[in-house]
């Protein structure tokens, strides 16, 4: 088409027909603005297009994370409970010296820890190419709360229930303990003694204190899981 307007304006300029020489050239220019806003158009179609398939990628494998995240939280929160209601009968001394036989299977509940790793590799290539290529605020907002404060608060609250575990219960176990199983049983070679360190009693109320704290926690981070994954748009697949 622009060539066709440029052989008339030729044609036009040799007869000396300025004015309408100049009324092709416009027409020459409009037609060139026109092909460099379809041109600009078609680029902006295709970045959306490359955008929203990349959301949809990435909020994909976001929600395959969040969904192994919550079956590991919801996995932690059992023991956690087992060891909050083990600690509670330990600590009854009426209770305890009537059932001697379950004290180890109580100690071996208390007695333990456990460790949670967020998924955060999509969530962090998320935030690398720029947090706003999710379109839903809310859902930015969600993801935020979950990643940069709940999933930071559970691991450190975790690690305060390990770190009793490593430096306080290893020194009195490897004084007393005759037996131990992870998570299932701490057999000691005197039950009646054992019990009458005043550390053990420290300990349990700490241990108590500890996992009672972290409970709560784990309910507050399954609830930001649980918001953040309400919020993903339904067309998404997982594997999961």
């Amino acid at each position: 088409m622009i060539k066709i307007f440029r052989k008339i304006r030729y044609k036009l300029m040799e007869k000396g027909k300025t004015t309408q020489y100049f009324k092709y050239a416009i027409g020459e220019i409009i037609l060139v603005v026109i092909g460099i806003l379809i041109a600009l158009q078609i680029n902006n179609w295709n970045e959306e297009r490359k955008t929203a398939k990349f959301e949809k990628e990435i909020l994909s494998q976001i929600k395959e994370n969040l969904v192994q995240d919550r079956e590991n939280l919801v996995d932690i929160k059992y023991w956690h409970q087992k060891a909050l209601a083990a600690s509670a009968k330990l600590i009854n001394d009426s209770l305890r010296t009537k059932h001697l036989d379950s004290v180890p299977y109580w100690l071996g509940e208390v007695v333990h820890f456990s460790r949670f790793q967020p998924l955060t590799n999509s969530y962090e290539a998320l935030k690398s190419t720029g947090i706003n290529t999710v379109k839903n605020p809310e859902l930015r907002k969600s993801l935020g709360v979950y990643y940069d404060d709940h999933a930071n608060h559970i691991v450190k609250a975790l690690g305060d229930v390990e770190y009793a575990f490593n430096n306080h219960w290893l020194p009195l176990m490897e004084s007393h303990a005759t037996n131990f199983e992870f998570r299932n049983i701490l057999e000691v070679n005197n039950i009646e003694e054992f019990f009458s360190e005043t550390n053990v009693w420290r300990l349990l109320m700490l241990n108590r204190d500890n996992i009672a704290a972290s409970i709560t926690r784990l309910e507050f981070t399954m609830a930001s899981v649980d918001k953040t994954l309400s919020l993903m748009p339904t067309h998404l697949q997982t594997n999961q």
